[in-house]
């Protein structure tokens, strides 16, 4: 459900401005932003997305199903394969950083590295960035700072 939402709200979005898109997200937000790159996104708004940054984000939703967060979540197999960005194949001309923070949880710091790999073999432009002394609760300070590398990142400077 969320992820359709996220598809209207970016065509909407898409509507009301032009020239290009920029999409960020962090954790589950990172999952969302690339979700939108991968079939779920509306074809016109997404065609114009010149970059997305994935911030530790989620990217196969496989091991949610192992964890008690899944008594909430309530995802089956079928779907969490279904919803997973690191599972599909990118749009064309996709361009996405997986940014995480090298003092993240393992399992954060393992889908930055699954996405930026799998999508790279798929043609994707990716990069990954891993950003030192930085944990799952600072990693997106950067975007507080208008110099900053994350915030480069993500404006294409």
């Amino acid at each position: 459900d969320i992820t359709r939402q996220m598809a209207a709200c970016l065509h909407a979005l898409a509507a009301e401005v032009a020239g290009p898109i920029r999409l960020c997200g962090h954790s589950a937000g990172g999952h969302l932003a690339t979700r939108m790159l991968c079939g779920a996104g509306p074809e016109a708004a997404v065609s114009r997305v010149e970059r997305c940054v994935s911030i530790s984000g989620l990217h196969d939703l496989r091991p949610l199903r192992r964890t008690r967060l899944n008594d909430t979540l309530r995802l089956d197999a079928q779907e969490a394969a279904a919803e997973s960005p690191a599972l599909r194949s990118p749009v064309d001309g996709a361009c996405v950083t997986a940014w995480v923070g090298a003092d993240e949880r393992p399992e954060f710091a393992r889908q930055s590295v699954l996405l930026a790999n799998v999508w790279a073999g798929l043609g994707a432009a990716t990069r990954l960035v891993v950003d030192p002394g930085r944990h799952h609760f600072d990693v997106i300070a950067g975007l507080a700072e208008a110099d900053s590398p994350l915030t480069a990142e993500l404006c294409g400077d």
